[in-house]
């Protein structure tokens, strides 16, 4: 059984930073591209960030990118979304999802998703 298992999120103050952690299991994690992902009430899911299987290739978002690092270890089977000088726009619940395929960033593209975690920047 696949597994997605989210965690870091919380509450942070405008400028502060968190390290989001997305644990797997029940696959193996090195032939899956692996997305992070964000989504607020009311509004459709969005791509954040992408990596590839290697680790090799790394994917942002116009309204991340410069602020948010991605990265993964396989043999941990974790990846993680680093985020710096975040800001109230930033607030939402982030998903962590696996691709077997390549690139994706669209939501119907990811076989398997976490449960998300709540990501709150105050201003």
């Amino acid at each position: 059984q696949v597994q997605l298992v989210e965690s870091g999120g919380g509450l942070v103050q405008a400028g502060g930073s968190l390290r989001l952690s997305c644990a797997a299991s029940g696959l193996n994690l090195g032939t899956y591209f692996m997305g992070w992902f964000r989504q607020t009430p009311g509004k459709e899911r969005e791509f954040v960030s992408g990596i590839s299987w290697s680790g090799y290739s790394k994917y942002y978002s116009d309204s991340v990118k410069g602020r948010f690092t991605i990265s993964r270890n396989n043999a941990k089977t974790t990846v993680y979304l680093q985020m710096n000088s975040l800001k109230p726009e930033d607030t939402a619940v982030y998903y962590c999802a696996a691709n077997v395929r390549s690139l994706a960033t669209k939501v119907s593209e990811y076989d398997y998703w976490g449960q998300g975690t709540q990501v709150t920047v105050s201003s």
